[in-house]
């Protein structure tokens, strides 16, 4: 039995090529969809919460400027627009990986009950973009009193 010393330097050599293989048999065997504008798309995540007074909605726009939010609403969609924008750093070293995403996003949203729209507040601090968007008086439920007949 022949016995192979152990390097570190040549295991480190074996798991930069295993990673970079893996990442390319990844990208040949993502489908389609992916590919052209899945997982590769800037899509933040949002929380809806309905409360008896207004819908609320979060987003998480983490490295993205509030000038470039804008949030917009029309008959009962609400649309909420914005763009994270490439950071231009000067890198002395190379580039391994890139899995932050940027560019432009837009999420549209049906409310399910009438709103006040004109009353619509959109607040953004650090990275969550809040969204408060009031119910009609007719859209409130309301105790109904029971009277004696």
């Amino acid at each position: 039995m022949t016995l192979i010393r152990w390097t570190p330097a040549r295991s480190a050599r074996l798991v930069d090529f295993r990673t970079e293989a893996d990442r390319l048999f990844e990208s040949l065997l993502r489908p389609r969809s992916q590919l052209a504008g899945g997982a590769d798309t800037l899509s933040p995540p949002v929380d809806i919460e309905e409360t008896p007074e207004a819908f609320v909605l979060r987003a998480d726009l983490p490295g993205v400027a509030q000038k470039d939010v804008k949030v917009s609403f029309t008959g009962d969609t609400l649309v909420l627009r914005g763009e994270r924008k490439p950071v231009n750093e000067t890198r002395e070293g190379s580039l391994h990986r890139t899995e932050r995403v940027h560019g432009a996003f837009e999420r549209t949203f049906t409310l399910t009950a009438p709103v006040r729209g004109d009353q619509i507040q959109a607040t953004y601090r650090d990275g969550v973009l809040e969204i408060r968007v009031p119910k009609a008086e007719e859209a409130r439920a309301r105790e109904i009193e029971v009277q004696v007949g």
